[in-house]
């Protein structure tokens, strides 16, 4: 994290409190009233107005903020720590709207959504249709000319978060009869500015986890926008979107890790509490492990995403396919973790009131990151018909080492440009190839993480072989299981990467320098990948990872990556 943000963070953390502090600003009574109403927190939304929130996803040469994705992607995370219905509705579905808007809209309507953002307002993208899911190829709604000087959208569109109150829609139609993608484009609908004849806003959905989220739909019936709203040119709608949808996928999870970061919080409040057997319930061996493993997974999901996050800025050529297996396995292993610590609390995890009840809710809205702006399965038909050129032009030929900058906290990276971002790969891959370098550095520093890392880079080699054999039929939607395997495999590869080059390139860190995280980290990911490991190799570790959360919670200090002060 940079100093520039550093401070902004620290701002931020004040201004929202310690929300276990009844005297708090927005404290988890009132996070959990919100969403027993199943609103938004009125509350939470004021202070990050007061804050002025919406300048975090502005670029710099509008007037705002972003200039790091690793750093918005930090400052977010202390707001989903708290709500992720506040972090998702309040924030992420602007951001997700404004990223295809910096891709490729017109220094005009660049600064339209900037001004409505800087103003506090919403943008939402409006992007699915019911009957279609994520196969945004077949999508039906039409934005047709209408007069020399409009379109006229028709359709309608489902599920979208603040469609109803947001000021600006990023709209995806169809703007040719002819099939296929080149056929769709995005729309900027500026509601703010456009009469409302033609539109018609659907009733909200209800639904179980993220309660107070704003979930409709929008219905165009000859709703008229100027010809020139077309974000970028004609055609390239579903091109802009697969550009966007690396930074949208790398952030979902490097933000949904601050729920985690809440989960062990009151976790570890709750065996600090209990007594059991005459003891209390921390003292525990076995909770001891399920506490060290959710901390072991918590900074497996930071290492992966926030390395993507900062190859984004120095390889932009090569995060296509890295973005969807963050995407993918983020979202799983976060949600795992949270279901673990569930059986740690027992029958406390389900209670709405109470000193405890801010998990039952944080469980529940986690469950939406796993499939919300693109299901885990769609990540890997993403990634699967690409991995193929892959395993030819990078893992079959020696490796290329990734930049230290992508692994280290506070490191110079380039400005974001999404014209560098590749829509498709382009066979290049040193996030995986940094694993090889990675494997050396650990031949003199712990011959655990050595033997892990080694099963690691024959792992690879073995997924270049399965690669060879996908047929045609395997790499599309209609992919068998044992396909989607071969994903998940790349996926988990690439973690192994992130976590052993964090700790190669963190060597200076007394945490992050020292094997027994990474030990912990490689182990668990190798028995997720089915890869031969020592069964009694997670004791060793263990100890020391739950002695590091203790101190880390003793001391009000996050469980991620960054290890930063919280309000107290």
């Amino acid at each position: 994290m940079t100093a520039t943000v550093t401070t902004r963070v620290d701002r931020l953390e004040q201004l929202l409190g310690d929300p276990w502090q009844p005297d708090a600003p927005l404290t988890n009574d009132v996070i959990l009233a919100a969403d027993e109403r199943s609103e938004m927190s009125t509350r939470g939304e004021e202070l990050l107005d007061e804050f002025g929130f919406g300048a975090e996803f502005v670029p710099v040469a509008y007037g705002g903020r972003l200039d790091r994705l690793d750093d918005f992607l930090t400052l977010s995370r202390a707001v989903w720590r708290r709500d992720p219905t506040l972090g998702l509705g309040h924030g992420f579905a602007s951001f997700i709207a404004g990223v295809n808007i910096w891709a490729a809209g017109t220094p005009g309507q660049c600064r339209r959504a900037a001004g409505l953002l800087l103003g506090n307002a919403k943008l939402s993208s409006v992007y699915h249709e019911l009957e279609h899911g994520n196969d945004f190829s077949r999508i039906e709604v039409s934005a047709r000319p209408h007069g020399p000087d409009h379109l006229a959208l028709h359709g309608r569109k489902a599920i979208i978060t603040n469609v109803g109150r947001a000021s600006a829609l990023v709209v995806l139609a169809r703007t040719s009869a002819e099939p296929g993608s080149r056929s769709i484009s995005q729309i900027l609908v500026d509601r703010a500015a456009l009469p409302a004849d033609g539109i018609t806003d659907l009733p909200r959905y209800p639904t179980v986890g993220m309660r107070g989220l704003m979930l409709a739909g929008v219905d165009f019936d000859g709703y008229r926008v100027p010809a020139g709203a077309v974000l970028g040119e004609p055609g390239r709608g579903i091109e802009v979107a697969l550009r966007s949808f690396q930074l949208t996928r790398t952030a979902m999870p490097a933000m949904a890790a601050g729920v985690l970061d809440t989960g062990l919080r009151a976790t570890m409040r709750f065996t600090g509490d209990r007594r059991l057997y005459g003891r209390p319930v921390a003292s525990l061996p076995a909770v001891q492990a399920e506490l060290a493993d959710a901390f072991t997974d918590l900074l497996i999901v930071d290492a992966l995403a926030m390395s993507t996050a900062r190859a984004i800025h120095a390889l932009p050529e090569e995060t296509v396919v890295a973005a969807s297996a963050t995407k993918f396995l983020g979202s799983r292993r976060l949600l795992d973790a949270m279901n673990r610590l569930s059986r740690v609390l027992g029958a406390h995890f389900y209670v709405r009131d109470g000193e405890y009840a801010i998990f039952q809710k944080l469980l529940r809205d986690l469950a939406p990151a796993g499939f919300g702006h693109a299901a885990r399965v769609a990540c890997l038909v993403t990634m699967l018909p690409q991995l193929p050129i892959l395993a030819r032009r990078a893992w079959a030929n020696p490796p290329v080492d990734a930049p230290a900058a992508i692994y280290r906290r506070g490191a110079d990276l380039p400005p974001l440009s999404f014209d560098a971002l590749a829509v498709r790969t382009k066979g290049g891959d040193s996030l995986t190839g940094a694993l090889h370098a990675a494997a050396e550095a650990t031949a003199v520093a712990d011959p655990r993480l050595h033997r892990l890392a080694t099963a690691f880079v024959a792992e690879l080699a073995a997924l270049t072989e399965s690669c060879a054999t996908l047929e045609p039929r395997d790499l599309g939607p209609a992919a068998q299981p044992e396909a989607l395997a071969v994903a998940s495999r790349y996926a988990t590869v690439l973690a192994a990467s992130a976590c052993l080059n964090v700790w190669r390139h963190e060597r200076d860190d007394p945490f992050l320098g020292d094997p027994t995280w990474a030990v912990a980290a490689l182990h668990r990911l190798a028995r997720a990948g089915r890869l031969p490991v020592d069964p009694g190799l997670a004791a060793t570790c263990r100890p020391a990872l739950y002695i590091e959360l203790a101190a880390r919670f003793a001391g009000h200090r996050t469980f991620d990556l960054a290890d930063r002060p919280l309000p107290v």
